[in-house]
C-alpha cells in the first residue's frame, strides 16, 4: 500500500516571473536542478572536505526511535565527533543523523561556499541557515518547519528521497496536537491503511534528488526524508510575505512550544497518550467530513 503521489515539478532553470507565478504565489513545491551549479560548494563539498572543515567537533546525533515525552523535542540520542561521523556515514549504513547543524557555530567557512538565491525571491534569512546530514537508511520523521518559511533545500554528495505533503492534510496525517510532527507508528514509505485509515486517499508529491539538486518547499509543507545514500543538505530559509503565516510561526515558536514542554515536563507519558488518542480522533473526524475530488 502506497500514498497517493505525483512527481514534484523539476527544471533545470527557471526565471523570476516563472517562479513567481507558478510557484512561490501557488505555493507549489519545485526541484531546480542548476541553482546550485555556480555555488563554490558545488564542487568544494565532498566528505572530506567537511571534515577538513568542521574536524573533530563533537556533534549531537539523533536515530529513529519514537520521540521520548519526557524530552523536549529534537532531544539528541548521543554524540560523536564529527569527523568520526563522517567516516561512519560514508562506510556502512546508520539510522543515525546530524540535524539542524548550524554552519555558522561550527564551521563559519561554509558560509562563503553558497549563494541565497535573492534572483528567485527576497526575505531569505541569511544567518540562519542549517545543515543536515544521513547514514544510508536513515530517515527524517514526517513535520512541518515550526517557523514556517519558505525553504530551499539543496543536497549533495548522494542521493534522498522526498515526500511532501500540503498542510491542508494535517489531521488525515494524525498531527499530534501541539506539535509540528506526525504520529510516528505508521510507516510513511508502506502506510497501513487498515491501522490508520485517514491515511488512504492523502495526496502527496516526491522526488528524488541527486548532487547538486534544490528543492523549494513552500511555508507549511510536511516532509518525509529518506537518505538513499550517506550525504547531506543545506537549508536556506525565506520568509512567507503573509502576515497570518508570520503570526502563526511566532505563536508555534512562543505559546505553542512552551505549552507543550511544560506539559511534557509534568505529565510526561500520560500527556502523550492523550495526545496520540486525540490525533486519531481529529483524524477519523477530518476523514468522515472529506468530500471527494
Amino acid at each position: 500500500m502506497k500514498f497517493d503521489l505525483t512527481q514534484i515539478d523539476c527544471v533545470d532553470d527557471i526565471s523570476k516571473e516563472d517562479f513567481e507565478k507558478n510557484y512561490l504565489k501557488k505555493r507549489r513545491p519545485l526541484v531546480i536542478k542548476n541553482m546550485a551549479r555556480n555555488w563554490p560548494a558545488y564542487s568544494k563539498w565532498s566528505m572530506d572536505y567537511m571534515k577538513t572543515v568542521v574536524g573533530d567537533k563533537m556533534v549531537p546525533l539523533y536515530d529513529s526511535s519514537k520521540a521520548d515525552p519526557s524530552k523536549p523535542i529534537n532531544a539528541a540520542a548521543s554524540e560523536m565527533k564529527f569527523s568520526d561521523y563522517i567516516d561512519l556515514i560514508r562506510s556502512t549504513p546508520t539510522d543515525l543523523r546530524i540535524f539542524l547543524f548550524d554552519p555558522i557555530k561550527h564551521a563559519p567557512k561554509l558560509l562563503e561556499d553558497y549563494i541565497a538565491p535573492k534572483n528567485l525571491m527576497g526575505g531569505f534569512l541569511d544567518s540562519y541557515p542549517n545543515m543536515f546530514f544521513g547514514g544510508k537508511g536513515s530517515v527524517t520523521f514526517l513535520h512541518y518547519d515550526i517557523d514556517m518559511a519558505h525553504i530551499f533545500h539543496t543536497h549533495f554528495n548522494g542521493r534522498k528521497h522526498v515526500i511532501l505533503f500540503e498542510n491542508k492534510w494535517k489531521d488525515r496525517l494524525y498531527q499530534i496536537p501541539y506539535a509540528t510532527y506526525a504520529l510516528e507508528d505508521y510507516d510513511v514509505e508502506n502506510p497501513d491503511f487498515e491501522k490508520f485509515p485517514a491515511l488512504k486517499g492523502v495526496k502527496g508529491v516526491e522526488a528524488y534528488l541527486e548532487h547538486g539538486d534544490t528543492l523549494f518547499m513552500p511555508t507549511g509543507y510536511w516532509h518525509w526524508m529518506k537518505y538513499l545514500d550517506g550525504s547531506f543538505s543545506i537549508s536556506l530559509r525565506a520568509w512567507d510575505k503573509s502576515w497570518s503565516v508570520k503570526a502563526r510561526s511566532l505563536f508555534n515558536l512562543t505559546i505553542q512550544r512552551k505549552f507543550d514542554d511544560f506539559m511534557k515536563g509534568n505529565f510526561r507519558f500520560k500527556y502523550m497518550d492523550w495526545k496520540e488518542k486525540l490525533a486519531f480522533k481529529r483524524a477519523n473526524k477530518a476523514l468522515a467530513n472529506h468530500k471527494p475530488e
